[in-house]
């Protein structure tokens, strides 16, 4: 491989295309080569409209993000950069007119393949046609590039669940991605769920199902152009850049510590010995443009497509058992604004005990709430929430219950292959970072960007955690005096104790009769 100078270099002057921007990964991407790659030429953003909002108001109301402040405090210009085109990737060519797919078949050099549907739990049409069939159509419109340099592909570590460990290459695909692809557009939605879990096979969801068949359309594609697929593992807040814990959803590891720290989450399957797969969205977006800096200039083409597995639990393993730990001390020592209960959650591998604990902790207190809200006359909504609370619970489950391997020799060559300047502009290794610290910082992440609370109420947070705490512990009692009262009524022993006591109550001056009789009644 004839490598470039830089990083910096290779971008330098040349066009971008990014399919998915307005998304987590997407918005940490352009916020990173707008501030690293000052001499990068323009970065056209595919966006669609979206709850009346057109796509001019959605990219500056993007561009009003915390995410982009440093560029708007340091480097105001870099604005200019970005243009915005009105498509989807959903429709062929974008849906974009014919003049605007000839103007950027003649500047657009690079192209970044983001888009796609996150809903795990999106039904198998949703997913095929915007995660397989628009990576198809995605290809289409890179064909007509004139001077295509690489086309980064945005895959996921978890797309072959049959594997025990997932090396960086393409495995078999579970079909023919061509007969998928006709088959939902034959079938209406009520026959698709019929055969969708036939056709899913191991796959635990619809997402890792279109993702894999995904990755088999671009391996045909590399046949005629150069292409790279990078598969980070769960993403989560950012490190450093572009601010340190900086998240804009409530997907994944974060959204349950937020709902724990909420007191609506109490319980899930997991396994606390297990590495946790993670990775911070700064670190991945680092390794995939330095990927398409990498693959963009190798001068001979391999005989198979060349593959990343963008991880780092190899790095410094953490267990989801540590994680649990870190957030649940740092939660208490700074708790959420206005939880619903106390936040004392727990994780298991018993899935009967799991149950048990969602119906008790989860589901009773929802019923209980909304019946009072409906006396009140006000809206019902716990229910609704613990719903879909169970949903996201049960999808991310999957990935926590079960041992995931991720080989990654080739990401672990990015380092070598950047000079020292951009090992630290474009780092990939965080074997000496905190690990402690980092999580802090998502949970602060989450409670600013996405709760939008003010760390300075911590005072009276405090203070409501420590009623709760005192009213949990009340509750706790009354809830096993209670079932422990009624399974004395069946037990002989806890009886003979009492019949033993009944002599005694006479030489008691302030027990009478009437305290006799009602202590017999119940027993």
């Amino acid at each position: 491989m004839a490598s470039a100078s830089s990083v910096r270099e290779f971008y330098k002057d040349r066009n971008v295309l990014v399919t998915g921007g307005s998304g987590f990964m997407g918005k940490v991407l352009i916020e990173k080569l707008l501030y690293s790659v000052p001499d990068i030429g323009y970065i056209y953003i595919l966006m669609r409209p979206k709850r009346g909002k057109s796509v001019t108001e959605r990219l500056e109301d993007m561009q009003r993000l915390p995410l982009f402040h440093r560029i708007k405090n340091e480097k105001p210009n870099a604005f200019k950069k970005l243009k915005v085109l009105q498509g989807d990737v959903v429709f062929e060519d974008f849906g974009l007119p014919e003049s605007v797919i000839e103007n950027i078949s003649n500047e657009v050099s690079v192209v970044f393949h983001f888009a796609a549907t996150l809903r795990l739990e999106a039904p198998l049409k949703d997913n095929v046609n915007m995660n397989t069939a628009g990576t198809l159509r995605t290809l289409n419109v890179a064909r007509k590039l004139k001077n295509l340099a690489i086309f980064v592909h945005l895959s996921t570590a978890f797309c072959y669940p049959d594997y025990e460990v997932l090396g960086e290459k393409i495995y078999a695909a579970p079909a023919q991605p061509e007969q998928v692809m006709q088959l939902v557009k034959w079938l209406d939605d009520r026959q698709l769920a019929l055969i969708t879990p036939s056709l899913l096979g191991p796959h635990p969801n619809c997402y890792t199902y279109s993702k894999r068949l995904a990755e088999r359309v671009v391996e045909e594609a590399y046949k005629d152009l150069p292409i790279v697929i990078a598969r980070p593992s769960i993403v989560c807040p950012a490190l450093t850049e572009p601010v340190p814990g900086w998240v804009d959803n409530l997907n994944g590891p974060v959204g349950v510590m937020l709902g724990a720290g909420k007191g609506v989450i109490r319980t899930m399957l997991c396994d606390g010995s297990l590495t946790a797969q993670v990775i911070p969205v700064d670190i991945a977006i680092n390794a995939i443009i330095a990927i398409g800096m990498l693959e963009g200039t190798r001068t001979e083409k391999l005989d198979i497509i060349p593959v990343y597995n963008v991880n780092i639990g190899h790095q410094k393993p953490t267990t989801w058992g540590e994680v649990l730990n870190v957030a649940k001390a740092y939660g208490r020592k700074y708790p959420l604004s206005w939880p619903l209960w106390y936040p004392n959650g727990d994780i298991t591998t018993n899935y009967a005990l799991h149950e048990l604990r969602r119906i008790f902790y989860h589901l009773v207190p929802a019923y209980c709430i909304d019946f009072i809200l409906f006396l009140t006359g006000q809206k019902r909504f716990m229910v609704r929430i613990q719903h879909r609370i169970s949903q996201g619970l049960e999808v991310l489950q999957y990935f926590t219950t079960r041992p995931w391997s991720f080989p990654c020799p080739n990401y672990d060559s990015i380092q070598g292959k950047l000079n020292d300047e951009e090992k630290k502009i474009f780092n990939t290794d965080i074997s000496d970072v905190d690990r402690g610290e980092y999580m802090q910082k998502c949970v602060e992440g989450g409670r600013v960007y996405c709760l939008k609370e003010d760390p300075k109420n911590m005072a009276i947070n405090r203070l409501y955690h420590n009623f709760l705490y005192v009213l949990h512990i009340i509750f706790m009692i009354l809830f096993w005096l209670l079932i422990l009262s009624y399974f004395a009524t069946w037990f002989e022993p806890v009886r003979s104790v009492f019949a033993i006591g009944e002599p005694l109550v006479k030489y008691i001056p302030f027990l009478g009769p009437s305290v006799l009789k009602n202590t017999e009644k119940h027993f």
